[in-house]
């Protein structure tokens, strides 16, 4: 059981995906810290020996940024952005996609999947 940044790795995943759950490390960042610290993309988690593992958390801690050190950083962005009182700010106080994509029928997961159609909730049909 590897653990780099706080983070847990799973342990059947190879090392090239399991570096993934790290929050700042992608696919090819973590293609990147393999190649440079010299280790076997396939090999599994669960298979690394502490010399490579320890050598893996030393080279992630020292040349990036990750887990809460990024998060603060894009907090501290998108809060810059709210405060100069730009577009994209506004567009994150109400909770909209900032990215210049349409609102009429898209952005569900953005708006917190509210489906809203002709009918629904108006009125209630009258008996006779």
């Amino acid at each position: 059981m590897a653990r780099i940044a706080g983070v847990t790795l799973p342990n059947a995943k190879r090392i090239e995906i399991g570096l993934t759950y790290i929050y700042g490390i992608g696919q090819v960042t973590a293609k990147k810290i393999l190649k440079e610290t010299g280790l076997d993309p396939n090999i599994r988690v669960k298979d690394l020996t502490e010399d490579q593992a320890n050598t893996l958390r030393d080279y992630v801690e020292k040349n990036y940024k990750v887990e809460g050190e990024m998060r603060r950083e894009v907090l501290s962005h998108i809060k810059r952005l709210k405060d100069i009182g730009s577009f994209r700010g506004s567009r994150h106080i109400k909770g909209l996609p900032a990215r210049g994509q349409r609102t009429k029928t898209n952005c569900r997961t953005v708006r917190g999947n509210v489906r809203r159609t002709m009918g629904s909730g108006k009125r209630k049909l009258e008996k006779k």
